[in-house]
């Protein structure tokens, strides 16, 4: 069976995704900061069927503690399969144009702590000449776009590191998986108006699961969930900067 390790264990994403493991008998090993939560969804999963359940209290994007707390989920079942980052902020726009502070934080959450786990699963998995990563971007990180370019450069540079990762593993066997959500009714997004492009989190992750459990040598290294952002953004992407940049969007 699967030992699966998910960072960021109580977004709802990560939930729906790790309900779907625990329902084939996977073990996993949950990391988030929310120590309650995380027990709650530990109870959770080992009702749908999880062989154990570990969990990791902690800021996963603390970078101090990230080689011991990976050390410590490579502990927990004697090594892993599969990785699943689901963590990250969406920050509020104005005050990453007001503060510094705000705008560092959104790159260091998403990007630069993302990337430090990712680092140590990749050579961890390129020892053992297996496995499967994976991570959530976004479709904001396809076009800086002035609404959320912040969070969307965020993003956009953890896609470059996870292709780089992709090119990088490849002939080691291991599995490297981009994820980009469209809009996702969460608690992200509560104050969101909603319409009819957002998709539930139940849908995103048994999307995301389906995904990572396809073991053909062609599946798609870049996930859209759901499967129409792929076609969105490939129009949004290829708008001319010289009408892009009129637009509000």
């Amino acid at each position: 069976m699967k030992r699966v390790l998910v960072l960021g264990a109580t977004s709802a994403i990560a939930i729906e995704v790790a309900r779907c493991y625990a329902a084939e008998g996977a073990s996993l090993v949950l990391a988030a900061r929310n120590g309650a939560h995380l027990e709650t969804v530990r109870g959770d999963l080992m009702s749908r069927g999880a062989k154990a359940v570990a969990t990791i209290e902690g800021d996963l994007a603390a970078l101090p503690t990230i080689d011991a707390a990976f050390e410590q989920a490579l502990k927990a079942f004697d090594g892993l399969d599969v990785v699943f980052l689901a963590y990250g902020i969406l920050g509020n726009p104005a005050d990453c144009r007001r503060t510094t502070a705000a705008l560092q934080q959104v790159l260091e959450v998403n990007f630069t702590s993302a990337a430090c786990w990712l680092s140590l699963c990749a050579s961890y998995f390129e020892r053992e000449r297996r496995g499967t990563i994976a991570a959530i971007g976004s479709v904001a990180g396809d076009r800086g776009r002035k609404s959320n370019y912040e969070y969307g450069a965020s993003k956009a540079a953890l896609e470059r590191f996870l292709q780089g990762l992709r090119n990088r593993l490849f002939s080691h066997g291991v599995r490297v998986v981009t994820i980009k959500p469209g809009f996702v009714d969460t608690p992200m997004t509560s104050g969101f108006k909603k319409g009819p492009l957002f998709a539930s989190a139940e849908l995103v992750g048994s999307s995301i699961y389906k995904s990572l459990s396809n073991p053909s040598p062609w599946s798609s290294d870049v996930v859209y969930v759901p499967w129409f952002w792929r076609f969105i953004m490939l129009i949004i992407s290829h708008i001319p900067e010289v009408i892009f940049k009129r637009l509000s969007l």
